[in-house]
């Protein structure tokens, strides 16, 4: 039939365009992230044998932009070497830098750098003089009066034996020759919120103005190339009513952004799981920048700077600054915006487009996984929940597949009477469609439904710290990850590591399996292209999905099993013989041989 023939014509070249996607996108991605982590431990591994040999550098930030000296010291000798106050929480260890005050010693004690539980847990920030310098920094600009205010190279001033835990905050001193003295209070909750509030006290003789700064700077990229389903670089609310903004690195490498002023909101750097942002006072403006600097240290920067205040003789003022720096967890995040009224924080984590789905999706796995304690096992449920509720379609596509089958006969007998009238074929197909009361299209609406919220699926397992590291059962201990066994090495057997193209693992090849049977509860289609392509599309998918998430692959196999479960439910009830083992042994069939 015409329809069937464009329906077919349609998935196949949809099938071409993903393949051609994963193959020439996708799979160079993978295996170069795959290399450049290796190539990360190699060099985390290098520098932890390397003794110090250089001093600190400094970075000058009169708007916090200056130079920066080139960065060649290890880690451990840039934390030694520069006075600080130790950090520990439940999920944070590290320490605050009392030169600048600074932000720049920060691992998130919860999560590890790969799946084996005795690797290195997961290092957030680096200081200004290490290769991958990575820190966050509050400060001030001098206006009238001022003197030399707190800014990158200002050395604070912290009582004896000052320790940042959950409980005990710290205070940071910091007195000028203008008279102008600065206290600043830093808090710290369980999670990864930093609570910075600046007091500026005006003991000289003339009254003094300066305005509020922080900035967040890096200065490498993530080691991890981004696809297109994730967003990495820039990004922010700026103003309390503003829409999210997002900058890749090299929009910024090309040119720098300076933002229009705005009250409220919040900007920063993300990673895929990791973040690390400022929220400015929410009712205090300010203008705000995302940059990349070359001079010196080449660095990429968010920064923000407040209205300058004018402080008189005798008077003070304070200012409270807010520093996220962790992890990208969802109820985390959450709360933050509700506790603390940040506008559209929980748009730090990358829902995508279909954002209305892909949340609520994840809060439906989420619930599921507090009840069954494994993120698999609530994959497959939630996959029964997303079958239940797209049941009324299913049961018109199922419905609408027996009918069609049902009325075979009568359209095989037109055909042979219209062999020769094309237009008086489809004529008499139309009619007999509606005699029957079917819609010949009414198949493909639910599985066009579907697609966002595969889609949605894909992205919660891709994006969602929940899903890092997450167990199933048996081989696959990450669900964000691929199937880490392949058929070509039998599975581990043979003593080498296939290509990436061929690592296909046993989920893969169950997902093929009940796609290639699924496809076998109708006849193949009379049309040899059509047969092919019947033939080959659950191949073409199982190589497809072998680099995809071991945890949408199997969700992919059981909703491929659920669906022959309801198809043979209600082609039964339709009356209508369910012929997937005849159909099955027919491949097999030897055909007979046509005479001339």
């Amino acid at each position: 039939m015409q329809n069937n023939r464009n329906y077919f014509i349609a998935i196949a070249l949809s099938v071409v365009i993903v393949l051609a996607w994963q193959v020439f996108y996708m799979n160079p991605r993978i295996e170069a992230q795959r290399q450049a982590q290796e190539a990360q431990l190699a060099q985390q591994q290098a520098q932890a044998e390397q003794q110090a040999t250089s001093p600190a550098a400094t970075v000058d930030g009169s708007l916090p932009a200056g130079g920066v000296a080139t960065a060649e010291a290890t880690r451990e000798a840039a934390v030694a070497n520069t006075p600080r106050i130790a950090i520990e929480t439940q999920d944070l260890a590290g320490s605050i830098n009392l030169t600048g005050a600074r932000f720049d010693d920060l691992k998130l004690k919860a999560y590890r750098e790969t799946v084996d539980p005795t690797s290195p847990i997961v290092t957030l920030f680096n200081p200004a003089e290490t290769r991958d310098a990575y820190f966050a920094e509050l400060g001030f600009i001098a206006g009238e009066n001022a003197g030399s205010v707190p800014g990158p190279n200002t050395v604070w001033t912290a009582p004896e034996g000052a320790k940042l835990t959950e409980t005990t905050p710290v205070t940071l001193t910091y007195t000028n020759e203008a008279g102008l003295t600065f206290t600043r209070t830093i808090a710290v909750d369980e999670h990864y919120m930093f609570t910075v509030e600046d007091k500026i006290v005006n003991n000289g003789t003339a009254s003094a103005s300066l305005a509020p700064y922080g900035r967040v700077t890096r200065y490498t990229k993530p080691s991890t190339p981004s696809i297109f389903v994730l967003h990495e670089g820039f990004l922010g609310v700026l103003g309390a009513e503003g829409s999210l903004v997002e900058y890749d690195y090299t929009d910024i490498e090309e040119a720098a952004v300076t933002n229009a002023k705005a009250t409220g909101g919040w900007l920063g750097i993300t990673d895929k799981y990791w973040a690390a942002s400022l929220i400015p006072q929410q009712t205090l403006p300010y203008e705000s920048r995302f940059s990349h600097f070359t001079d010196g240290q080449p660095r990429f920067q968010a920064d923000f700077k407040n209205d300058a205040v004018s402080i008189p003789a005798g008077q003070s003022t304070s200012v409270k600054t807010l520093v996220f720096a962790g992890a990208k967890q969802v109820p985390v995040i959450d709360s933050y915006q509700e506790s603390l009224g940040i506008p559209k924080f929980d748009l730090m984590i990358d829902w995508g487009w279909f954002y209305f789905i892909t949340k609520p999706m994840f809060h439906l796995m989420d619930y599921f996984f507090h009840l069954v304690g494994n993120f698999g096992v609530a994959i497959l449920l939630t996959t029964i929940v997303v079958k239940l509720i797209f049941f009324p379609l299913a049961n018109k596509q199922y419905a609408s597949m027996a009918n069609m089958k049902r009325v075979q006969p009568k359209m095989e007998e037109l055909k042979e009477k219209y062999k020769d009238d094309r237009m008086g074929l489809q004529q008499a197909m139309m009619q007999l469609y509606k005699d029957e009361k079917i819609n010949p299209v009414a198949g493909c609406w639910p599985v066009l439904l579907q697609i966002p919220v595969f889609f949605a699926l894909y992205k919660v397992i891709y994006v969602t710290i929940e899903m890092r590291h997450a167990p199933f059962f048996g081989w696959i201990q990450d669900l964000s990850a691929p199937d880490p066994t392949s058929l070509f090495n039998l599975f581990g057997l043979l003593p080498f590591t296939p290509p990436l193209f061929l690592m296909i693992g046993v989920w893969p090849l169950i997902m093929g399996v009940t796609m290639w049977l699924q496809m076998r509860m109708n006849p193949t289609p009379p049309d040899p292209t059509q047969a092919m392509l019947f033939n080959w599309m659950p191949v073409i998918f199982t190589f497809m999905l072998g680099t995809f998430p071991a945890g949408l692959v199997i969700y992919w196999a059981w909703n491929n099993t659920l669906s022959i479960l309801q198809q043979a439910l209600i082609m039964k009830r339709h009356g209508v013989e369910i012929e997937l083992f005849k159909n099955i042994g027919n491949m097999f069939r030897r055909k007979p041989a046509q005479t001339k």
